[in-house]
């Protein structure tokens, strides 16, 4: 790469250290371009480094803990090389930026190519995959180190459908693990990615049953899931679901077990996902081995020596088998040339949209006020003001724990340099984060150009109405053009957005976000969840021809088994779901201390009144009492995305920090 390694290549503690990854780099070396995924721990950008494309792993940290958890996962993969995990290139390990540089893998991880792609191996590429995952982990292993954390999201492939293991922040040694007793294990309290209960780290549809019991992480813990792994390369089908589909915010897909009844399940009754049968032409002794592998009893499990050992005679008979159908003439093929031709004829992973940018370039496009002038909103607003709020704002977001945050949210204080015009939104996706990635950038766009032909009140439903529009259209083209791989794909979000013009607050809302204002210390609702449970909405949906049935343990809506009943996108399911939005408008007084707008994932967890007490015992800084909510709805158990805009109305002193 050409990159310097400087003397002496450490981190800035000097615990970590390399000879040939290079461990400080100076800023001229790497740009960071657009993010490629975000959790609830750190983001990954894609970035150019000393011209060559990489994959940049940037930790999010707000702590002490955090910075330590970066040179612990730094000096383990200063250790490793081997062809089957991701490689790290560089890192940098000093002030102000804390990153990790990887190779670039381009056709992303395995859970989206089996899921998002649906893309179907053939069983010689399953034990293709299988064989090289093993290697790589009995290589970790060998080493001591326990990774903790397989699953496909956790596998990148390369242009080959090589896989390469990754992500190595709960990996650990064995002696250390050792040491861990139920009586010291201790909650972080922080949000987290996945399955997340003081030390039960991982994600919960590929624990093993021991660590489900709140027992120690062994190696054998690795074996198990990497059996649910293969399995599931094998059916394409997410654990414990008989949909191919990510699961998603608002929809079904665990229609039988709760994440307690899952976990129990798995425990006591020796619930595994269904096994690959005949219909999927796999061989018995791949089958017999995933099921050691998942056995209850880790003594019973194979080491991955063993696994290795195992799956070489698989791949050896089936190579034979061909061999012998060459020289029957039963085929013409080689089986290298078949493995080979069948790799080539997967379709490698499309074109990634950037649905902000089309979001924003769309709002640009399609307007048709581009002379908007929003000074008519203040004049409207000038009769008999008494009374102006002064404004202070923040936010917190988190993915809570889930593994892919679906959110977006904006925070546009003085709306087209009008300092007494603001506007706040919150996307809250399902089914996908495009139409939230989407809105994001296209609805703030479409409300500025509406001002000089509309009212606040309706600029906002027409923007809500617009963006909705745009979305659906632009995914269609893309699916004509082919750059949508997966052709049945209708994301789409729910919206909150507040729109304040000088002593008038006008709210937006079209789903299950929400909205509150406190007045005088109470907690007064702006907006109404929009759901198919509420009777109202149901028999709305019904009457625009929509489908509603009682599932599992509330009404949805369609065949996506939809909760919310008001939406932007969910294509599959317009008119019915609609994307108008309800809009309520409050003149603002003294009375009025501040403005909460969240996601459900708060909502789920939190009442309105609760929410108001918080805030009035926090220190009365926005983006604090927003952080706050969002850590509060986490320790409450919210199995949701958590975005937070809290919204202060006045000035607050010194002495009235905490009340």
């Amino acid at each position: 790469m050409g990159l310097e390694i400087l003397d002496p290549n450490t981190c800035i503690r000097g615990c970590c250290s390399s000879i040939s990854i290079p461990l400080h780099l100076p800023p001229s070396s790497y740009t960071l371009l657009s993010p490629i995924a975000r959790g609830a721990e750190s983001v990954v950008y894609e970035a150019a480094l000393d011209g060559r494309k990489v994959a940049v792993k940037k930790p999010i940290l707000s702590t002490s803990e955090d910075l330590d958890k970066f040179h612990k996962e730094l000096q383990l993969l200063c250790k490793l090389d081997h062809p089957g995990l991701a490689k790290m290139v560089a890192a940098h390990a000093k002030p102000p930026n804390y990153m990790f540089f990887f190779e670039f893998y381009e056709s992303r991880n395995l859970s989206e190519k089996l899921h998002v792609e649906e893309w179907s191996p053939s069983v010689d590429q399953v034990l293709m995959i299988a064989v090289q995952l093993a290697k790589a982990l009995q290589y970790l292993h060998d080493l001591g180190i326990v990774h903790r954390d397989v699953k496909p999201a956790n596998v990148l492939l390369d242009r080959n459908l090589c896989p390469h293991l990754a992500d190595f922040g709960l990996a650990e040694y064995q002696r250390n693990l050792q040491a861990v007793s139920i009586e010291n294990w201790r909650s972080s309290g922080k949000p987290t990615g996945g399955f997340h209960k003081k030390n039960m780290v991982g994600t919960l549809i590929y624990m093993a049953p021991e660590i489900l019991k709140k027992e120690v992480h062994t190696e054998k813990s690795d074996v198990y899931s990497f059996g649910i792994l293969i399995n599931e390369l094998l059916t394409g089908v997410i654990p414990y679901t008989d949909l191919r589909a990510e699961a998603q915010a608002h929809t079904v897909l665990e229609m039988n077990y709760t994440e307690q009844q899952l976990t129990a399940a798995v425990v006591s009754e020796g619930l595994r996902p269904v096994l690959a049968g005949l219909e999927w032409d796999v061989p018995a002794s791949l089958l017999s081995l995933i099921q050691s592998c998942w056995d209850s009893n880790p003594q019973n499990r194979p080491y991955f020596s063993d696994i290795v050992k195992e799956l070489d005679l698989v791949l050896e008979h089936r190579k034979s088998l061909m061999e012998e159908d060459l020289i029957t003439g039963k085929t013409s093929v080689s089986y290298d040339d078949k493995l080979m031709n069948g790799i080539d004829s997967v379709p490698t992973y499309q074109e990634s949209i950037n649905w902000s940018v089309q979001g924003e370039n769309s709002s640009k496009r399609v307007s048709h006020a581009a002379d908007s002038d929003t000074r008519i909103w203040l004049e409207s607003a000038n009769d008999g003001l008494t009374y102006f709020p002064v404004l202070s704002w923040g936010s917190f977001a988190t993915c809570g724990r889930r593994e892919t945050m679906e959110d977006t949210h904006f925070l546009i204080p003085r709306m087209c340099n009008e300092k007494d015009i603001h506007v706040f939104g919150i996307f809250d996706g399902h089914r996908g984060s495009a139409a939230a990635e989407f809105s994001v950038r296209a609805l703030p766009g479409f409300l500025q150009n509406l001002g000089s032909t509309n009212s606040p009140a309706e600029a906002l439903l027409e923007a809500f109405v617009r963006t909705d529009v745009v979305f659906r259209n632009e995914l269609d083209s893309y699916r004509k053009s082919k750059r949508v791989v997966q052709k049945e794909w209708h994301p789409g979000c729910t919206a909150v957005a507040a729109l304040i013009v000088r002593n008038r607050l006008f709210i937006a809302n079209a789903g299950d976000c929400r909205a509150i204002l406190c007045r005088s210390g109470h907690a007064l609702a702006l907006s109404r969840d929009h759901v198919a449970s509420c009777l109202e909405e149901r028999e709305r949906v019904i009457s625009a021809g929509g489908h509603v049935k009682w599932q599992v343990d509330t009404w949805r809506v369609g065949p996506a088994a939809l909760q919310v009943t008001r939406s932007i996108g969910d294509d599959d399911l317009k008119p019915a779901v609609t994307a108008e939005p309800e809009i309520t408008e409050t003149i603002l007084s003294p009375e009025d201390e501040f403005l909460v707008m969240a996601s459900d994932g708060l909502w789920d967890v939190v009442s309105n009144a609760e929410v108001v007490s918080i805030i009035r015992d926090t220190v009365k800084e926005a983006g604090m009492c927003s952080k706050r909510l969002a850590t509060e709805a986490a320790e409450r158990g919210s199995k949701d995305n958590i975005t937070v805009i809290v919204v202060f109305l006045k000035l607050v002193s010194t002495a009235e920090r905490v009340y």
